[in-house]
């Protein structure tokens, strides 16, 4: 069975109909794999879906989310919640617009999807949306939040969760392979910066290089010994960004670099570690922190752990946090990224049975 994920294509009032074992899917277009809503970028992708959660008979909000000016994107951006009509949600699903870049166009064969964003997360947009739409014909209040910036700094969480709606239980949607996790490792971002002064490269003795300054910072963090959990496991660290310099014959004056540390357990003694790391070579500005967090099982299901970070620690207010969500964390962020459709389709009925044992 093809299913349209096109956005661009004008959408029935049923645009796909019962799938056997399924129920009824309501709402594909809702992914909105054909709009590039990379981080910054995720405006089109939530008019979109206001005009078509509105077209359903949802309540629907779009809430802007501040533009940093760092961006170099000059389109506005936001929020979409979509509610029962003059009703508190009792419980909410959430997930975000937004995708890591490059861009990839979707594709899809007889088994899979294909694309940017696919299982992270515009498929789960999908099957929340096909989850509260079952939940909604049985009587239950149900609410959707799609937020903008999760994968760069939790933006658009930070904006909803000023703005609670009073539900009981949020199910927040990252690629868990349809398993309920037990815990979700926090974020520590760190950008390292070393000062030097310039001079030519066969008179080392006049200047004083900031590469190597931070070269000796970074030899001392990769051999720390960052904290571990036991029934969870260590916490990890990934130099992902260095720069400086200005060419091979002449000393540095700057070098940078930016790291980022998935966090279990408290941050205290990691960020002092890699303070006592820079000690006299360097200055470290955090710019991030997300904490880690243990999460409820629900009986009968699967459990993993999440060794990333979600929005969940900004969307406190937003009642009891459960994460779940169908496809790989293995193939996002990578160009090989998609899910299967029966994943998809099993989501959707299991996304039910949850809000269900949660709400009975």
């Amino acid at each position: 069975m093809t299913v349209d994920l096109n956005p661009d294509t004008a959408v029935p009032a049923n645009p796909v109909g019962p799938i056997p074992g399924a129920g009824s899917w309501p709402c594909a277009p809702a992914v909105a794999n054909g709009i590039d809503s990379t981080t910054y970028c995720e405006g089109e992708a939530g008019d979109f879906l206001e005009t078509f959660l509105r077209g359903r008979g949802w309540a629907v909000e779009k809430t802007p989310v501040p533009q940093p000016s760092e961006s170099g994107c000059s389109v506005d951006r936001w929020n979409v919640f979509a509610g029962p009509v003059n009703r508190a949600p009792e419980l909410v699903f959430s997930t975000h617009m937004d995708t890591v870049p490059p861009y990839i166009p979707f594709s899809e064969d007889d088994e899979f999807l294909y694309g940017r964003g696919v299982c992270d997360a515009k498929g789960i947009i999908a099957a929340q949306v096909a989850a509260a739409e079952q939940l909604r014909a049985d009587g239950y209040s149900i609410g959707l939040l799609f937020v903008s910036g999760e994968e760069r700094d939790s933006a658009g969480a930070k904006v909803a969760n000023e703005q609670p709606k009073g539900s009981r239980f949020l199910i927040n949607g990252e690629p868990t392979d349809n398993r309920v996790a037990l815990a979700s490792k926090g974020a520590l971002r760190a950008i390292i910066t070393a000062k030097g002064t310039m001079a030519h490269s066969a008179y080392p003795e006049l200047g004083e290089s900031a590469v190597h300054k931070l070269v000796e910072v970074m030899r001392r963090v990769l051999e720390l010994e960052l904290p571990v959990e036991d029934d969870i496991g260590p916490s990890t660290l990934n130099i992902g960004l260095l720069q400086g310099g200005r060419a091979p014959n002449v000393i540095a004056d700057h070098a940078e670099a930016q790291m980022l540390i998935r966090l279990v357990g408290d941050s205290a003694s990691t960020r002092e570690a890699i303070e006592r790391c820079a000690e006299g070579l360097a200055e470290v500005d955090f710019t991030l922190e997300i904490p880690f967090v243990r999460l409820r099982a629900v009986e009968g299901l699967p459990t993993m752990v999440a060794k990333f970070t979600t929005d969940i620690p900004k969307l406190n207010n937003w009642g009891e946090p459960l994460l779940l969500g169908p496809g790989s964390i293995h193939v996002a962020h990578t160009p090989h990224e998609k899910l299967a459709k029966r994943e998809l389709f099993d989501a959707v009925d299991l996304y039910v049975k949850v809000a269900k044992q949660l709400l009975n």
